[in-house]
């Protein structure tokens, strides 16, 4: 079995994380592909996108060869729990509730939560407000949560992709949905099919729903692989590489507070 050198780490914690690998200059990254403009498809069936990208810049600093898995959002943790691949890369949020199944790097972003809906809509982003209407989310992520913990009244609609709630909004099949802000305007706001639509509310605080931002997920017996994304993370943060990535998608920094 092939080992890379790894800065600062010992030949024991290599060979742990060599284990946690098919092969030990490969590392399997689970990745969505529908959720720009952090992954998308190209016609072509390229993937694109923050975290693609992302992906690819820890991948390099670990000396491993990226292989990108495609994999439905609500299957990602029994995938990764399966050992279909060694890690998730698809702005996962970190929260309690996902930590009982696997563990988390250090963030790798954290943006807010909000509701968008048609502009001047008749009706306010509040519990009162949003009884009886028909609200969208992507099922099985932390905005399905918030939905059901914030806005019991409402007609709760589920989707296997945000692009499909999008796509449910804007022709009126949706009152309203709720998703990350940044997603949502980059994905939806500014473009075409969103110009009529407008953030309904400020943004989401509902940390036990929400968690503190996006991370890489692992198995919970591959520590090692843990540790190494983080502090990929850290030096990709630290010498500048991350805000070369950041602007290139966003025009504001999504890391959020240190």
């Amino acid at each position: 079995m092939k080992l890379k050198k790894f800065v600062g780490m010992t030949i024991a914690t290599l060979f742990m994380f060599g284990a946690a690998n098919v092969q030990a200059d490969q590392l399997r990254v689970g990745v969505e592909g529908a959720y720009p403009p952090f992954s998308w498809k190209e016609a072509d069936g390229t993937l694109m996108g923050f975290d693609i990208d992302f992906a690819h810049e820890v991948c390099k600093r670990l000396n491993k060869e990226c292989v990108l898995v495609e994999q439905e959002w609500d299957g990602m943790i029994p995938a990764l729990l399966a050992k279909k691949f060694d890690t998730i890369i698809a702005s996962m949020s970190i929260t309690e509730e996902r930590k009982k199944k696997v563990d988390f790097t250090i963030k790798y972003y954290n943006t807010p939560a909000k509701l968008v809906a048609k502009k001047n809509p008749g009706f306010e982003g509040t519990a009162a407000g949003l009884k009886g209407k028909r609200l969208g989310v992507q099922r099985a992520t932390t905005h399905q949560c918030s939905a059901e913990k914030l806005y019991p009244g409402a007609e709760l609609v589920l989707y296997a992709t945000q692009e499909e709630v999008f796509q449910d909004l804007a022709s009126g099949r949706l009152d309203a949905q709720l998703s990350d802000s940044l997603q949502a305007q980059e994905g939806f706001l500014g473009l075409d099919a969103g110009s009529d639509f407008a953030f309904l509310g400020s943004g989401i605080d509902d940390v036990e729903c929400q968690g503190v931002g996006a991370g890489f997920a692992v198995r919970k017996e591959d520590s090692a692989l843990r540790d190494a994304l983080s502090q990929a993370i850290k030096d990709i943060r630290s010498d500048g590489t991350y805000k070369v990535m950041n602007n290139k998608y966003f025009p504001v920094d999504i890391y959020g507070a240190d």
